[in-house]
């Protein structure tokens, strides 16, 4: 015969536990338990990790401050977030082969929209990103070749 303490102690409860105490025990096994860096080391990720530092490096010539890098949304992640004193620019950086299709062949209508959509979260989540009267939606085509040279580096202001 199981007591009531005994059905918690099975279901891994303990007397007076509340419900974030769990939830927090069970986030700090989930990150125990990854064994691996939470970065890819993937060939495509490393080369996508490249372009969007080169990228944003051009931003940075190109007298923007860098804001934001991979910011994550319910929709998807924006690449590169930038400013100066005129406009918050949102770049989509599309890095690519020497060899292969061109960058901005990945570039569809949907995924336009879709960085619209993650930039207004990002505009609504932020207090303290900057007032500026203008925005800007970038494409930043990179092409990397077989050694890790950058090949091109193309960058389309206003795109959509």
């Amino acid at each position: 015969m199981r007591t009531v303490r005994g059905e918690i102690a099975a279901a891994g409860w303990r007397c007076g536990e509340t419900a974030a105490h769990r939830r927090e025990a069970r986030v700090k096994r989930r990150r125990a338990r990854r064994s691996v860096a939470a970065v890819s080391n993937d060939l495509r990720h490393r080369l996508g990790r490249l372009g969007e530092q080169l990228a944003a490096e051009h931003l940075e010539r190109r007298g923007l401050a860098i804001v934001a890098r991979n910011h994550r949304t319910r929709w998807g992640e924006i690449d590169v977030i930038a400013a100066d004193a005129q406009r918050i620019v949102f770049c989509e950086v599309k890095t690519r082969r020497t060899g292969t299709s061109g960058p901005f062949d990945g570039l569809r209508d949907a995924q336009c929209r879709r960085l619209r959509r993650m930039a207004a979260a990002w505009l609504q989540e932020q207090d303290d990103r900057p007032r500026v009267p203008e925005l800007r939606f970038d494409a930043i085509g990179v092409t990397i070749d077989a050694r890790g040279q950058l090949v091109a580096l193309e960058h389309l202001e206003g795109a959509f």
